[in-house]
């Protein structure tokens, strides 16, 4: 794990704040695409020692990932794949992404604002994209009273920080 996901995973948590929940879960499922064979059993079983105080926060807020491939066809390119669960009023502090990003709405709707656009508000079945760089300044569950989820594909550099927060 590197210094920055420590510092991350380390940070005091804010209430009903599920960004460093959902950070140190893409730093956790970076770490260990890096380290161990990429399959699902080797990510569910190293995750929860690794990121078990990120997830106290909230049960109902949290990220899993789902996988981590490198691109063959892509040389030092991988791409990360995780489904994020907002609880009611869950929400993630403003942050950006290393490379490319596309999310797909499974449940609920989120609303999302990346820096310069309006916020949005997206269902299921819909999905949204951020280009590399790109300051994602709201990423909320639209709802006070029902959960949310989506799947976000990242396509970004071999061992990038696939999150970083905005201070």
């Amino acid at each position: 794990m590197t210094a920055m996901s420590l510092a991350i995973a380390q940070r005091p948590m804010p209430s009903r704040s599920m960004a460093i929940a959902a950070l140190s879960g893409l730093a956790c499922a970076l770490a260990i695409g890096k380290v161990l064979p990429v399959t699902m059993d080797a990510v569910s079983g190293a995750l929860a020692p690794l990121c078990a105080t990120a997830a106290e926060s909230s049960p109902l807020d949290k990220v899993e990932p789902i996988g981590s491939y490198a691109l063959p066809n892509v040389p030092g390119k991988r791409v990360t794949i995780v489904r994020v669960f907002y609880g009611p009023g869950g929400f993630s502090r403003p942050h950006r992404h290393a490379g490319s990003v596309t999310a797909y709405i499974t449940k609920g709707e989120i609303r999302s604002q990346l820096g310069g656009g309006p916020v949005e508000t997206f269902g299921v079945g819909q999905s949204f994209f951020e280009p590399p760089g790109s300051t994602h300044l709201v990423s909320a569950n639209a709802s006070a009273t029902e959960p949310a989820e989506l799947i976000a594909v990242f396509v970004a550099d071999e061992g990038a920080q696939l999150t970083t927060l905005l201070e």
